[in-house]
């Protein structure tokens, strides 16, 4: 990338936690790199993980306890990606703060590549758990704060979730264990970006309202513009102690494809696609002239 970056940020991984001008230009730097990345790749997630992008910035970046270090870390907090097709924006933030060589992002999606399109655990350091089919980690993030719980653990459990997602019974279930079992170590992210791959999710299954359902099933509900990452860092920053018996839910009003034109547009079209030279080109120059 060609933009110099904050002075915070000309290193990597232990300026942290970020200024709000140095997460606004994290999230525009996971942009441009899904980009390279999906033109090596061939093929890819772009309009659902440039929507979440503010979402990783600032929990990788103020709010998620780690250790790139240790990455095994018992007392670490976790992160699962309930929507895993966002894998590609995660890449480069792990890469940055040292979990693996950056050189793996060159071969992203490739045969035999560790990075694919949904995270693997086995295969890539700082990833807590796998995804493919959607709906099942918000699960199993009710069974690891039920084990650090045993443990007498002090972390947190995060699940990225998209609104589609939401279409799957299993994260209701999740939901209705969550609060029986008084998990305030549970912290559900819902990227509601309102488009699935079949299409806007009012019209696939009406899901709203998100925050009250939740609420109805004893959780904490907090709403919040997601690509505002004044509001993002306010809504993390005021979850209750891990000791805490409710779990909380933040749901993050987003836009599929946010930061390009032409993919705010038409989110459904680049929910999954490779952009040839000009569309590249495009998307690149308005992602760059909003960080100089």
């Amino acid at each position: 990338m060609s933009q110099t970056p904050p002075p915070e940020l000309a290193s990597n991984s232990d300026q942290k936690p970020c200024s709000m001008e140095g997460l606004r230009w994290r999230a525009e730097w996971i942009r441009l790199e899904t980009i390279r990345q999906i033109a090596g790749a061939g093929l890819g997630h772009y309009s659902s993980t440039f929507s979440a992008a503010e979402l990783l910035a600032v929990l990788y970046y103020h709010t998620l306890r780690i250790d790139p270090k240790n990455p095994q870390w018992p007392d670490r907090d976790k992160f699962l990606l309930g929507k895993g097709h966002v894998g590609v924006g995660l890449w480069p933030v792990l890469a940055d703060l040292g979990y693996f060589p950056s050189g793996w992002l060159e071969n992203f999606g490739r045969i035999d590549s560790p990075l694919t399109d949904h995270p693997i655990m086995r295969e890539v350091p700082g990833v807590d758990f796998s995804s493919g089919s959607l709906g099942h980690n918000l699960s199993v993030g009710v069974g690891m704060c039920l084990a650090s719980r045993f443990r007498s653990g002090s972390d947190r459990t995060f699940v990225l979730l998209g609104d589609g997602e939401l279409h799957e019974g299993q994260v209701w279930e999740a939901a209705m264990s969550a609060s029986h079992f008084k998990l305030g170590n549970l912290v559900a992210i819902v990227d509601a970006n309102g488009s699935s791959a079949d299409g806007p999710t009012s019209e696939v299954m009406n899901i709203e309202p998100i925050a009250g359902r939740f609420e109805a099933f004893g959780w904490r509900a907090v709403e919040i513009d997601g690509h505002d990452v004044t509001q993002i860092v306010q809504a993390m920053d005021e979850i209750p102690d891990a000791d805490s018996t409710v779990p909380t839910v933040i749901v993050a009003r987003t836009q599929k494809g946010k930061g390009v034109s032409y993919m705010e547009a038409a989110p459904r079209e680049w929910h999954l696609g490779f952009m040839g030279s000009s569309d590249r080109q495009q998307a690149e120059q308005e992602i760059r002239s909003r960080i100089g």
